[in-house]
């Protein structure tokens, strides 16, 4: 038996069992772990200062029977969506120009300059873009300084930029857009050339070929980067908060407020439960859209 248990620890299998646990120990206790609490907390009651662990499903009633509830995960779902559809549409041309306009030894300096805005904090871009908005910002001085806004141009006041959806889209939609390209890029890394060629001998123009080789090939590029920039941005909290001014709060904002000022664990995480099953339900539903679209392609 000794030497049946040496035997396997040497083995394959028993190398790979090890060289896969401290990843999945990473992913069970700072994932899994999580999640499994705040699912637990969901079902219990609130007591003042404190969490009486009983089952109810109070919080789950309260939740969805509230119509703020409701008004805020609509927008935030838009807002994901509309930041979605900007992000993906802009990325996808840029890495097609990575990946087809450009000489193999110029695509990893290209690379290098998308991944630049990671080189600072998320909050600190996010106080730039604020900065850029703002009443007295960028974005209105340069306008002022050429007449445009002003008592005798076009615009008699500075413009209100802050404060607004598209304002809040256009900060998350700059934020995600390295998650967007660097996926579709390597999608179209991927396709064999010969294929393109192919379609254009066969009397294919180039519109006709991008349509009906390069972009069925490169969509599992586009399904990725939509769900990477989709799910995140739905529970964005500090881009609304600041951008926003705390007066279009999102579904992150709202479990933010039942956990700290409100004091109230067991609503935010039934808050946060119930969001999570709807854009894991999107998700889903987006996916067999796309698996659909691609059998009726082939």
């Amino acid at each position: 038996m000794a030497g049946k248990g040496e035997s396997w620890l040497r083995s394959e299998s028993a190398q790979g069992y090890a060289l896969i646990s401290p990843p999945f120990l990473y992913a069970v206790l700072l994932l899994a772990a999580p999640l499994i609490t705040i699912l637990a907390y969901s079902f219990f009651q609130d007591g003042y200062l404190t969490v009486v662990h009983e089952f109810t499903l109070q919080n789950y009633i309260a939740t969805w029977t509230d119509p703020i509830f409701r008004v805020i995960l609509v927008r935030s779902l838009f807002v994901a969506g509309l930041v979605t559809l900007i992000t993906v549409a802009l990325a996808f041309p840029i890495a097609y120009y990575l990946s087809f306009g450009l000489a193999p030894n110029q695509k990893a300096r290209w690379i290098f300059l998308i991944t630049i805005p990671f080189w600072t904090s998320y909050l600190i871009r996010v106080f730039l873009w604020k900065v850029i908005l703002g009443y007295n910002g960028v974005i209105n001085s340069a306008l002022e300084s050429i007449g445009i806004i002003g008592p005798n141009g076009l615009i008699a006041d500075p413009l209100q930029m802050l404060n607004s959806v598209g304002a809040i889209a256009l900060t998350l939609a700059h934020a995600y857009a390295p998650f967007a390209i660097l996926p579709i890029f390597v999608s179209l890394e991927k396709i064999d050339r010969s294929l393109l060629e192919a379609g254009q001998d066969l009397g294919e123009s180039r519109w006709r070929t991008f349509l009906r080789v390069t972009l069925p090939l490169a969509m599992p590029g586009v399904v990725a980067a939509t769900l990477i920039v989709f799910i995140p941005t739905v529970g964005d909290y500090v881009t609304p908060e600041l951008i926003g001014g705390g007066k279009m709060p999102m579904v992150a904002n709202l479990i933010q407020a039942q956990m700290l000022p409100l004091d109230n664990r067991p609503m935010g995480s039934a808050i946060a439960v119930s969001s999570l099953l709807v854009v894991a339900a999107l998700s889903l539903v987006y996916l067999w859209l796309n698996r659909r679209f691609l059998k009726v392609g082939k």
